[in-house]
């Protein structure tokens, strides 16, 4: 479906544009994502308010081409008071200061009502399906904590499956993360607002949260031991296709500066870490090729979005030890030496 054309993508580029250039001014990391995390809510309440307005003035226009056929108290009717009616006809106020005379007018104002009384409706109904598809999304991204981290790496959570012994479980993990990232598509397809709205718990995302699940998938998919590759392609697959549905809902263009999150330093690191906890890639002359063949599907889409949303994406190869959110509270994410 294009949306080229529509009310709400044009409030979003414009809104989102004025938004975030006051986020990139904001030096310290905690305030500026406190910061963003109210633009997803409010954004909706400021479209619905635009879509009320819009077709109150709409409704008014028609009232003002039509002659202003009104009965007002103050005998003179004029735009003013066709706004004043349709305001009050839209909100099914029905004050009857102000009267249609002519057909025409009674007409518009019995529209008017119903798409008043339909437009409440969608929104009583609209509001809850936002909020379910969100708090799916969150129960995920809260799984993700225990298994990868927080923030999340693909090396993190072949570690602790690994350490722990629970290779097979990752196995039930990429298939409920494949249904994860096909809810994940379908949901913010069909409401992109969603995209802005930020994760609940401190250093994650949805965002970050689909690469990490890439990033694995891709790993797996060339090849390690205990793991069968097509399951781990299928999961990728999903998760792929929904990195660039959603990168292309802003219409914008993938990352072509060629900067990539794993050069070929931190793949050493990558699979010198492997081989230390026990799970080395197959054919590792050729895993780094093969890898980089993956990665090139979605990682130009993921750092798009990354920057359009201002979202930090989690890397290959952590850097500090960090304590798991379950761990700490938002005060102190630092394990204590």
């Amino acid at each position: 479906v294009s949306r080229r054309l529509r009310l709400a993508r044009l409030f979003y580029i414009i809104s989102w544009r004025f938004w975030s250039l006051i986020a990139k001014k904001i030096r310290s990391n905690d305030r500026k994502e406190y910061y963003l995390s109210y633009y997803g809510p409010l954004s909706l309440i400021l479209l619905l308010v635009l879509w009320a307005t819009c077709l109150v003035f709409g409704f008014a226009l028609l009232q003002f081409a039509f002659g202003s056929a009104m009965h007002a108290p103050e005998k003179i009717t004029n735009f003013g008071t066709d706004l004043y009616v349709s305001g009050t006809t839209f909100f099914t106020l029905g004050l009857g200061d102000v009267i249609p005379l002519t057909g025409v007018a009674r007409a518009l104002t019995i529209i008017e009502v119903g798409t008043g009384l339909g437009f409440i409706a969608l929104v009583i109904g609209y509001l809850p399906v936002i909020y379910q598809a969100f708090s799916r999304r969150e129960v995920g991204i809260s799984l993700l904590d225990a298994h990868a981290g927080s923030p999340s790496s693909a090396l993190e959570m072949l570690r602790r499956h690994s350490q722990g012994h629970v290779m097979d479980e990752l196995i039930e993990h990429l298939h409920e993360w494949e249904n994860w990232s096909a809810e994940l598509l379908e949901s913010h397809l069909s409401y992109p607002v969603l995209m802005y709205y930020r994760s609940q718990h401190d250093r994650q995302s949805w965002l970050s949260a689909l690469t990490t699940i890439l990033d694995v998938s891709a790993i797996l998919t060339i090849g390690i031991d205990e793991v069968p590759e097509k399951a781990a392609w299928f999961t990728f697959a999903i998760a792929c296709h929904a990195a660039i549905d959603l990168g292309q809902v802003f219409a914008t263009s993938p990352d072509d500066t060629q900067i990539r999150r794993l050069p070929h330093e931190d793949f050493i690191r990558l699979k010198e870490a492997l081989i230390e906890i026990g799970i080395p890639l197959h054919d590792e002359d050729t895993a780094e090729e093969r890898l980089a063949a993956l990665r090139e599907q979605y990682e130009p889409y993921v750092i798009t979005l990354a920057r359009y949303l201002q979202m930090p994406l989690s890397g290959w190869v952590d850097v500090l030890e960090t304590a798991d959110d379950w761990q700490t509270s938002a005060w102190n994410h630092k394990k204590q030496a």
